[in-house]
């Protein structure tokens, strides 16, 4: 069973990232043969926090948890389904965005949060169809205003009513001194490639644009008559799931509710522990490795559904980063450690490679792509220590080549029975885990030097110690048990004394090297831009746009271009 608890040590109420479709209060989820209809009705008094109506079908964090939740359930509850139909529940109003007053309320920390779950919401949905065939077709029968359009946006094909009424408009510039959070701007330019003239028009106009110019300047993709919708949008859905490459069977497998028990300093899940300094701002994420083989067939995983190690892990991991990075703003530090039996998290990795083309496999990759995803753009220090017992082998591996730092330890600790600490690459790490940036981590790691990635590729399969390790460039630092404890402490003691917002900067523009892509710029420039804007008195001070928004009083600028 799930835990209950909702207080956190500090008295605040914690926000829980677990649901489920019986608990929802803002969507409804119906599949019906290969089509599944999401239906947004947002509940006005059913708000995250108290202190703003969620009128307009606009949303705060816990419409796009239960979003989030659904996506996950038609991935892994309902493989059969090919079309996911988003649409309003509400007349005249798909949806109005992000909730102003909630926006204008909320402290810093979690606006940007808050727009960096629903990026990652709107990436996994366009993630569902590039890898797995999952098309989203949203029709908009109303106004699609801010983040009501972006989420339009992450869809395959967007269906406007046109009936000289419903539009589609990015108002933040002009009315709320922001920007749209949720990669709008990089959305309508890079993926929908609309002219740049016309989008600077589109972004400034407050009413939005509507009907056969939605069409011509590429902002929907196509227009329908009122008294023809339902038969035109059973016919687009048709069209689409005759497109998609999805052939899982109708019934996948549950996602039951984690076991999981939170206390003052941390969480514990299955294989997962998350343990608290307060002190020192740091946390200390476990994962254990599994406790057998996996099944000889993907016939026998089906069975164990939600319990098969890697997916449970996944979970579980999932939830432990969004709780610490949503609720222990202060934490300022991960340290990933591992412990188990390299040679059986292999195994599982071999097994999910051997069976990729199976339904289940190829999902529990992916999803495991996503968690990793998560990490990157965390802005937390990210460090991972490697010690004898641990089992950073091939997925687990990818932790390590995610961090900030890695420490890996040279032979034992003094009476330690642990075999000492190795690294174990497998084919997991050469290409089933891609970062926004369309590299995997090793490539991204070698950038200068891709002779080293094939030089990592000789070794597969072979435990690697921490010279061998070191001298390949697989880790930070390598080290003996005699300066060991010396030199984490002086880490982390001087990462502590460091500004939070100048780690934040660091952090995320060195992650990133290599190409563009069209999530590594809503990630790094629209997030980093957001960031800054939303502290901005033009947008949050007493006299901004966003404190001013529904007062009938104008907000009031400084006027000077920074």
């Amino acid at each position: 069973m799930a835990d209950d608890t909702r207080k956190l040590a500090n008295g605040a109420t914690r926000i829980d990232f677990a649901t489920d479709p019986s608990r929802y209060r803002h969507w409804s989820l119906e599949v019906a043969g290969d089509i599944a209809t999401l239906t947004l009705d947002v509940d006005e008094n059913g708000g995250l926090f108290e202190g703003y109506p969620l009128k307009l079908n606009s949303y705060d964090l816990g419409v796009d948890i239960e979003l989030a939740d659904a996506l996950q359930r038609l991935r892994f509850e309902h493989p059969g389904v090919k079309v996911a139909l988003m649409r309003s529940g509400k007349p005249r109003v798909f949806c109005a965005g992000a909730n102003i007053r909630m926006l204008a309320g909320a402290d810093h920390a979690h606006k940007v949060n808050f727009c960096k779950f629903t990026n990652e919401t709107r990436n996994t949905i366009e993630e569902a169809s590039e890898a797995s065939g999952l098309q989203t077709l949203c029709v908009i029968a109303g106004t699609a205003a801010g983040g009501g359009y972006e989420l339009a946006l992450a869809a395959n094909h967007i269906m406007l009513v046109d009936d000289g009424t419903a539009a589609v408009s990015l108002p933040e510039v002009p009315l709320l001194a922001v920007l749209p959070g949720t990669g709008g701007l990089t959305r309508v330019v890079d993926k929908r490639k609309v002219r740049r003239d016309h989008a600077d028009v589109f972004c400034t106009l407050e009413e939005g644009v509507r009907g056969k110019r939605a069409v011509d300047w590429r902002l929907v993709d196509e227009i329908v008559p009122q008294s023809r919708l339902e038969e035109k949008v059973a016919e687009r859905a048709k069209a689409m799931a005759g497109q998609s490459g999805r052939a899982g069977p109708a019934k996948g497998i549950a996602l039951p509710a984690l076991e999981r028990t939170f206390h003052d300093n941390g969480v514990t899940y299955g294989f997962v522990g998350v343990e608290i300094d307060r002190a020192g701002r740091v946390a200390t994420i476990r994962i254990k490795g599994p406790d057998a083989a996996p099944p000889t067939n993907p016939d026998s995983v089906v069975e164990l559904g939600a319990n098969f190690w890697p997916l449970r892990v996944a979970r579980e991991l999932d939830d432990a980063i969004l709780h610490l990075r949503n609720n222990e703003y202060e934490i300022g530090t991960w340290v990933f450690k591992t412990a188990g039996d390299g040679a059986l998290v292999a195994a599982h990795d071999a097994f999910l490679d051997l069976h990729k083309s199976h339904w289940l496999a190829h999902e529990i990759r992916h999803f495991w792509k996503r968690v990793l995803k998560r990490v990157d753009v965390t802005s937390r220090t990210i460090i991972v220590t490697i010690e004898p017992g641990s089992c950073f082998v091939g997925t687990l591996a990818e932790l390590a080549f995610a961090a900030d730092r890695s420490y890996m330890l040279i032979g034992q600790f003094e009476g330690d029975k642990n075999a000492p600490a190795s690294i174990i690459l497998t084919s997991a790490n050469f290409g089933a885990y891609p970062m926004a940036n369309s590299l995997t981590r090793l490539h991204t790691r070698f950038l200068g030097t891709p002779d080293s990635v094939d030089a990592a590729a000789l070794k597969l399969g072979k435990p690697l110690d921490g010279e061998t390790a070191d001298a390949m460039g697989l880790v930070t630092y390598a080290l003996d048990d005699i300066d060991w404890a010396d030199e984490l402490r002086v880490f982390l003691e001087e990462r502590a004394s460091f500004s939070p917002d100048a780690l934040t900067g660091l952090e995320a523009n060195l992650r990133f090297p290599g190409p563009e892509t069209l999530e590594s710029k809503i990630f790094a420039r629209l997030t980093a831009w957001q960031n800054w804007i939303f502290q901005r008195p033009n947008a949050v001070g007493p006299e901004g746009a966003l404190r001013r928004y529904g007062t009938g009083q104008k907000a009031i600028y400084d006027l000077k271009r920074v």
